[in-house]
């Protein structure tokens, strides 16, 4: 067992992707991964306790918010987040700080995988893939310095008002683009829908996949389908798939990474 943990959330990897490279820096972590319920909740053994996660919707991926809630951390642990976004931060880290009360906290800003909304290059200010992902590891170089170091920040994660009300109508979102999601005569049936799918909102009948009604909009289906079968409407069809090149699709559905 490692002294640290890094509690990460990722959708197409990129967040699973800083994990890796803080947990590196650090010297090594225990990833525990929250696209579904964490394996791992009793984190009062270790010294160091992060989050990684990406901004949804001005707030958390859905049930994020609840894993954050069910984790026993100890009262002496040094407790840090990181939240990575195209245009804002949102409210996401002020939530994970009023249940544990970070220590300290960063921001990285990546390029979006939010498919339905924009083209994954897109970002604000506008940089190219190629220099998000360079970026990525003097970033998270700083950040496990300062983790390893116990840095405190100055302040404390602002609230964003408007993104909490953003966040709060989300779900309402991710309905109407549950509603809209299709799968095209394309499919074969594969499965690499379902199997990432955190929510299991997916399954393969008849040799083709058919999409439930518990979608969080996290796009890994759309992103990872190697016919491009399932899309959004018209919003995602011509637009061009993404997927972490420094993370495989074997490790979004690992429960726990040990770095």
């Amino acid at each position: 067992m490692s002294e640290n943990v890094i509690y990460c959330y990722s959708g197409t990897g990129n967040c699973l992707d800083m994990a890796k490279k803080i947990a590196k820096g650090m010297g090594g972590a225990d990833i525990v991964l929250m696209r579904k319920a964490p394996a791992v909740t009793d984190a009062t053994g270790y010294q160091r306790v992060g989050f990684v996660v990406p901004c949804y919707g001005g707030g958390l991926p859905g049930g994020v918010e609840d894993y954050v809630k069910s984790i026993q951390i100890a009262p002496s642990a040094y407790k840090f987040g990181v939240i990575q976004f195209a245009g804002y931060m949102g409210s996401g880290l002020h939530k994970i700080d009023k249940i544990v009360d970070l220590d300290y906290w960063n921001t990285l800003h990546m390029h979006s995988s939010a498919i339905w909304l924009m083209p994954h290059w897109l970002c604000f200010p506008p940089k190219s893939v190629k220099m998000s992902l360079k970026g990525l590891d003097r970033k998270a170089a700083k950040i496990a310095k300062d983790v390893q170091a116990k840095t405190v920040s100055a302040k404390k994660p602002p609230k964003r008002t408007i993104c909490a009300v953003e966040s709060a109508g989300f779900p309402k979102v991710n309905k109407l683009l549950n509603k809209s999601m299709y799968v095209s005569d394309t499919c074969i049936g594969c499965g690499t829908c379902a199997k990432l799918c955190p929510k299991g909102n997916i399954e393969i009948r008849g040799g083709k996949a058919h999409v439930g009604t518990n979608c969080i909009a996290c796009m890994t289906c759309v992103q990872y389908c190697p016919k491009e079968a399932i899309n959004v409407g018209k919003l995602t069809k011509n637009r061009a798939r993404y997927q972490n090149p420094n993370v495989s699709q074997t490790e979004l559905t690992e429960t726990i990474i040990h770095i």
